[in-house]
C-alpha cells in the first residue's frame, strides 16, 4: 500500500463495490432485496476491520415474464445508485450477469440472484477472505443444503465433480452464483468471452487464487425457479463444452492410437500369410485394408479435433494473457494497516 492509498487519518480508503443482480423473474423478491443492500450504500466496516461501501447496484433487465422492467424503473428512480441495464432480449443468466459486469464500475464486482436465496450482509466476510487470502474470485460456500430439493442437489454435485476430475477445468465444485470479483477481471472477462460460455469457467482462465466463504443459504422467495429440466442440461451441457478441449483431445489420441495398433496388427497378418499361415485366401488382404483405412481416418479425425480445439478456444474468447495492474495498487492490497 502506498501513501496515496491512505486519507489525513491513516486509513485505507474504503471497497467500493458494485452489485450485480440479473434479473428475470424479480418483480416481488426484487424491492425486498435492494432493501437489504441499502444500508451497505453507507460505508461499513467488516468483521476484518476493513471499510466497505456498496457503490452501486447494476439491475440488468433479461426480458423474464414478470412485471421486473416496472420494479426496476421504480427502484432507479428511489435509489440513485441503482443503475438498470436494459438487454434487447432474453439471453440468460450468464449473459446478463456479463452485461452488468460490463456496466460496472467498483473495485469489486459482487453477484447475486434476484429471488432473496442470499444475503447481501456477507459482502464483508467476502471482502475479507479475498483480502485474507488474496483471491481474485471469492464463491460462497452453502453451510446448509440449498433448497432445491436432494435429487438436484445430487445432479448438480455429480456434474460439477465430473467436470473437474475428467475434463480438469479448475475450481468447478465450489461454482456458484453468489460470487465476489475483482472488478478489472471481472470487467476484462465481460469484454472478451463469447457467446455461450459459461462465466465461472472463463473467470477460471484469467482469475489468480480462487477462494470459498461460508454463507448460510435462505429459501427462494415464492417464486418459481427460472430452470427446467432442459434448461438445467442445457446450463450443465454449456459448462461441459466450455470447460475446454480435453474431450478433442481423447479423440485424437484414440485416432494415434488405433492406427499404431492398425499397422502392428497388418504387419503380424502379412507375416503370418508370407510365412504359410493357414488362412482363408483374401481374408489377410482384407483385414489389412480395413486395418489401415480405419487407422487413417481416425489419425485423420485427431488432427481435425485439434485444430478444432484451437479454433473452440479462439470462439470462446479464451486469452493468452491478461494484464492487471499492481496488486500491492488495487484493492487487494488495500488492507486495514495504517499508516503513523
Amino acid at each position: 500500500m502506498h501513501v496515496s492509498d491512505v486519507d489525513e487519518h491513516g486509513q485505507a480508503p474504503a471497497h467500493d463495490v458494485s452489485v450485480v443482480i440479473p434479473v428475470y423473474r424479480g418483480e416481488h423478491s426484487l424491492p425486498a432485496l435492494l432493501e437489504e443492500i441499502v444500508p451497505l450504500h453507507e460505508e461499513f466496516v467488516t468483521p476484518g476491520g476493513h471499510q466497505v461501501r456498496v457503490a452501486e447496484v447494476v439491475l440488468v433487465h433479461d426480458h423474464g415474464p414478470d412485471d421486473s422492467a416496472r420494479v426496476i424503473r421504480e427502484l432507479a428512480a428511489k435509489y440513485d445508485f441503482v443503475h438498470p441495464v436494459w438487454l434487447s432480449r432474453n439471453f440468460g443468466q450468464h449473459a446478463a450477469t456479463l452485461a452488468g459486469m460490463a456496466s460496472s464500475g467498483g473495485d469489486w464486482i459482487l453477484t447475486i440472484d434476484e429471488d432473496g436465496q442470499y444475503d447481501p450482509a456477507f459482502l464483508g466476510a467476502m471482502v475479507d477472505t479475498a483480502l485474507a487470502e488474496q483471491a481474485t474470485v471469492v464463491y460462497a460456500k452453502p453451510s446448509n443444503p440449498a433448497p432445491h430439493g436432494l435429487l438436484r442437489n445430487l445432479a448438480s454435485k455429480m456434474a460439477k465433480t465430473f467436470i473437474e476430475s475428467v475434463l480438469g477445468s479448475r475450481g468447478t465444485s465450489v461454482f456458484h452464483s453468489f460470487r465476489l470479483v475483482l472488478g478489472e477481471v471481472g470487467r476484462s472477462v465481460a469484454a472478451y468471452s463469447g457467446a455461450g460460455v459459461y462465466l465461472d469457467i472463463a473467470l477460471g482462465w484469467v482469475a489468480g487464487d480462487i477462494a470459498t466463504c461460508p454463507v448460510e443459504l435462505r429459501g427462494e422467495a415464492d417464486r418459481p425457479s427460472g430452470y427446467n429440466l432442459r434448461s438445467l442440461a442445457s446450463h450443465f451441457w454449456r459448462m461441459v463444452l466450455t470447460s475446454g478441449t480435453r474431450l478433442l483431445r481423447v479423440v485424437s489420441v484414440i485416432g494415434a492410437l488405433t492406427a499404431l495398433f492398425g499397422m502392428l496388427v497388418a504387419l503380424v497378418l502379412i507375416g503370418n500369410q508370407l510365412f504359410g499361415a493357414d488362412l482363408l485366401r483374401g481374408w489377410t488382404s482384407t483385414m489389412v485394408v480395413v486395418l489401415l483405412s480405419t487407422g487413417a481416418i481416425l489419425f485423420s479425425l485427431g488432427v481435425v479435433a485439434e485444430y478444432l480445439g484451437v479454433a473452440v478456444n479462439m470462439a470462446m474468447g479464451k486469452p493468452l494473457y491478461l494484464i492487471v495492474s499492481d496488486p500491492e495498487q488495487g484493492p487487494l492490497g488495500r488492507r486495514r494497516e495504517t499508516r503513523q
